[in-house]
C-alpha cells in the first residue's frame, strides 16, 4: 500500500487482494479450508454493487465510490483501490505509521469445495456481492473470520477477509530534505565583495 500525505489529504493506493493465489487457512461456513477466489470474482461484484464504501476498521465510512473518492477495479493482478482521505483520524494514523493493511467483505458466496487427501479442503470462490473494503488502523487485520450480521428479521452471513501489507508513506506537505553543499557558491560571493 503507497500513502502521499497531501494538501487535500491522504492519497492511499494498493492491492487488496490477488485472485488465483492460495489463501493461508481460514475458517468458513463449510469449516476450515484453504481459499481461492477466482479471476474477474472482483470485477463482477464490483459490477454488481451501487457502492462500496472504504471503511476504518470495518466501523465508518471515510470514502465511496458513489461520493468519487474511492475507485476499486479488478485489473490483471487483482482488486485495486485507490482512495483520497480527508478525515483527520486516517490523516494523523498515517503520519505515525499505524495504518496496517486491508480487509473486504463477501456476502452470498457462491462457490465449490474440493476434498484433498492429506491436505485441507480448497474453497473456490466464484462470486460474491461485496459493499465494503476497509483500511485496517486500530484493528490487526485478521485473514479470516466470519460473523452474522442481522437485517430486518434475517440474517445474513458475511465474511470478512483481511491482510497484512507493507505501508508506504510519504508526506507530499513537507519540502524535501536536501543536503546541497553551498560552501563553493558561497565563497565565490565573498570573494567577489571582498569579504575575507
Amino acid at each position: 500500500m503507497k500513502v502521499e500525505i497531501r494538501a487535500d489529504g491522504l492519497h492511499i493506493a494498493g492491492y487488496v487482494n490477488i485472485p488465483g493465489r492460495e489463501s493461508r487457512p481460514v475458517i468458513t461456513p463449510r469449516g476450515k479450508v484453504i481459499e481461492v477466489i477466482e479471476q474477474r470474482a472482483f470485477q463482477r461484484a464490483i459490477e454488481k454493487a451501487d457502492n462500496i464504501d472504504l471503511k476504518l476498521d470495518h466501523e465508518r465510512v471515510i470514502a465511496s465510490t458513489s461520493g468519487g473518492t474511492l475507485a476499486a477495479y479488478e485489473d490483471a493482478v487483482g482488486l485495486r483501490a485507490e482512495a483520497i482521505v480527508s478525515d483527520a483520524e486516517v490523516v494523523k494514523g498515517a503520519k505515525e505509521g499505524k495504518l496496517k493493511g486491508w480487509s473486504f467483505d463477501m456476502r452470498k458466496v457462491k462457490d465449490d469445495v474440493e476434498q484433498r487427501a492429506d491436505k485441507l479442503p480448497l474453497r473456490r470462490i466464484r462470486e460474491f456481492d461485496m459493499s465494503e473494503i476497509t483500511l485496517a488502523m486500530n484493528k490487526q487485520p485478521v485473514y479470516s473470520s466470519m460473523s452474522i450480521e442481522l437485517r430486518a428479521d434475517d440474517s445474513e452471513e458475511v465474511e470478512q477477509r483481511a491482510e497484512t501489507v507493507e505501508v508506504i508513506v510519504k508526506d507530499m506537505t513537507e519540502p524535501p530534505k536536501e543536503n546541497i553543499d553551498y560552501s563553493k557558491y558561497e565563497n565565490t560571493i565573498k570573494n567577489l565583495k571582498g569579504d575575507k
